[in-house]
């Protein structure tokens, strides 16, 4: 089942319990309607936590571009000391 689909047999769960005035029915309401905003919030949650591994893939790529060109000026500043004293 795609998400769209499970999405779409929630609604109809939904509206279905809400038209019946059995109290059966109402607490499958209920439980219905909870499952669809506890899904709600999970995606909420996968889609922060990717933009935080996200930004984190980014920090991480910078942090790789730094140190490699700190060590390319190091082995410059090397040389040119070497070349000086030499």
């Amino acid at each position: 089942m795609d998400e769209t689909n499970l999405e779409n047999k929630l609604n109809e769960l939904v509206k279905e319990f809400g038209e019946t005035a059995d109290p059966q029915h109402r607490k499958l309401s209920k439980f219905a309607k909870q499952a669809q905003a506890n899904r709600k919030k999970l995606e909420k949650s996968i889609n922060s936590l990717q933009e935080s591994l996200d930004y984190l893939r980014v920090c991480i790529k910078y942090q790789v571009f730094d140190l490699e060109a700190t060590r390319r000026e190091n082995k410059y500043l090397r040389k040119l000391i070497e070349d000086g004293n030499g």
